[in-house]
């Protein structure tokens, strides 16, 4: 069927389409749908569901609140919902409140924008002892994710971070940075007080590779030298380069900037050394060509096991001219006591659509969903981690929403009919199953809110605070619905 049929057929109405998943992948998605009606010739009706109570996702619960540029895409995000186009309903489950058989009776399209929440597993010897953790669960518990718990055990000395990604300088980061210099975010009362009370004098982040192999950004790594009262440590013999590293060097103006900037790090270390600079109380440790192999655990008088993290072990690596690395057979110990995975997110299934488990996605060819038969599943989509996994920076989602919403278009004369398209009727069964959903108005009402607990804490405290996050999920149903 052509455009022109489809405009036709819909002419009696849009065509409805729900997006799942209010982070920017799903915004994104949203506003590029939402921009090509005209273009078109067709008419949509853009619901947009999250789980949280609030809309942006990532950039609410994954970025860490010292960001202040990369939160800034919020302001995008919040202009493209403000135009009133693409309608918000929050603080609605897809599996317990709506189904996928609810989706397909109201909706004529479906693109899941979930996005990638949970941890990638590391699978070596002691990964399960207390004080072993997650990345992901942290970054949630200081972004004030809603459906963690408001405390975290900041209780070593000693802490060894293992990734070489931006989550992993994100995380190294706020555990070494002072909590004080953390005020004037939007930082969690809770958080503060637990970041404030952490005796941590070293933190040490571990990659596999060298340093010109690295997968964070020059404005993540350029970020840890702005800590106060952080001293960043290097070690010599981890700047090892082979012919690979040197071609990237040469070639790629990112990895360029970074090993210069470690370099310049190194200059620096070295002149403090030489100098009567005291040192800092706290040391951020940046290690390459380290793989871990075990956790260690801790030993009571007795020699039995406490059960808890003391250590940590690694083979040391060498380059092995491409660029990639080899085992060298010596190992190396490390006093810690926890231990911070940040190997990399998975997505969680969305029960009813296919999952690649391997690779945490949702089955897909360019966006379209696919059967176990590998055929697409009329009406159904994806963008965003949950389509490509989580690789990729925020801006890079934008590319990729398009490349779903092109699919989309092409396959309108094709999508299955809703059997009750009517704005009304989904809401109406939220309502009737007793789901407190929110909207747009009532996330304005909450950011509102947020601000003004900002401008208290300004008045009475030390520093200017933009706002305080609010984040017990009842108390952000209850000011949105007010």
């Amino acid at each position: 069927m052509s455009e022109s049929a489809v405009s036709e057929t819909h002419s009696f109405r849009p065509i409805r389409v729900a997006v799942i998943g209010a982070g920017p992948a799903g915004v994104y998605a949203s506003d590029i749908l939402a921009k090509s009606q005209k273009k078109h010739d067709l008419r949509f009706s853009i619901d947009l569901f999250d789980r949280y109570p609030a809309p942006f996702g990532l950039i609410r619960y994954g970025v860490a609140p010292d960001h202040p540029r990369i939160k800034g895409i919020v302001k995008a995000l919040h202009k493209v919902m403000d135009r009133g186009d693409i309608r918000l309903l929050g603080n609605v489950n897809i599996g317990t409140d709506l189904s996928i058989k609810d989706l397909r009776e109201h909706y004529d399209a479906v693109i899941f924008a979930t996005g990638a929440i949970k941890d990638a597993e590391l699978d070596i010897p002691g990964v399960d002892l207390e004080g072993s953790f997650g990345a992901a669960d942290f970054v949630s518990w200081y972004d004030g994710h809603p459906d963690y718990p408001r405390e975290w055990p900041l209780e070593a000395e000693q802490i060894a971070v293992i990734g070489n990604g931006n989550v992993a300088l994100d995380v190294a980061r706020v555990l070494s940075k002072h909590a004080d210099d953390l005020l004037m975010t939007e930082i969690p009362e809770g958080v503060y007080q637990g970041l404030q009370a952490s005796p941590v004098t070293d933190v040490h982040v571990f990659g596999r590779r060298g340093p010109a192999q690295v997968k964070f950004t020059p404005l993540e790594l350029r970020e840890l030298s702005h800590s106060r009262d952080v001293d960043i440590v290097l070690n010599e013999e981890d700047f090892d380069f082979d012919e690979a590293s040197d071609e990237e060097i040469k070639t790629n103006n990112q990895v360029k900037t970074m090993v210069n900037t470690l370099a310049n790090w190194m200059v620096e270390q070295e002149e403090r050394a030489a100098s009567d600079e005291p040192e800092a109380s706290r040391r951020l440790h940046l290690h390459f060509l380290h793989q871990p192999v075990e956790i260690l655990e801790g030993k009571n008088d007795d020699g039995s096991g406490t059960g808890k993290v003391a250590g940590i072990r690694f083979e040391r690596m060498e380059l092995d001219g491409t660029g990639n690395v080899a085992g060298t057979g010596e190992y190396l110990d490390y006093d810690v006591q926890a231990v911070y995975r940040a190997v990399g997110y998975l997505g969680s299934e969305v029960e009813g659509i296919p999952f690649d488990e391997r690779k945490g996605v949702i089955r897909n060819e360019e966006g379209r969903v696919l059967d176990e038969q590998g055929r697409h599943i009329p009406g159904t989509y994806a963008t965003g981690w949950i389509k490509r996994g989580p690789v990729g920076l925020i801006g890079h989602t934008k590319g990729d929403a398009l490349e779903t919403i092109d699919c989309l278009l092409s396959d309108a004369g094709r999508l299955p009919q809703a059997q009750n398209p009517e704005e009304d009727a989904i809401t109406a069964l939220l309502e009737s199953r007793g789901v407190e959903y929110t909207t747009w108005e009532g996330w304005l009402r909450l950011d509102a809110h947020e601000v003004s607990l900002g401008s208290a804490a300004t008045e009475s405290g030390p520093v200017q605070r933009e706002r305080v996050k609010v984040v017990p999920r009842e108390d952000m149903v209850r000011i949105s619905r007010a």
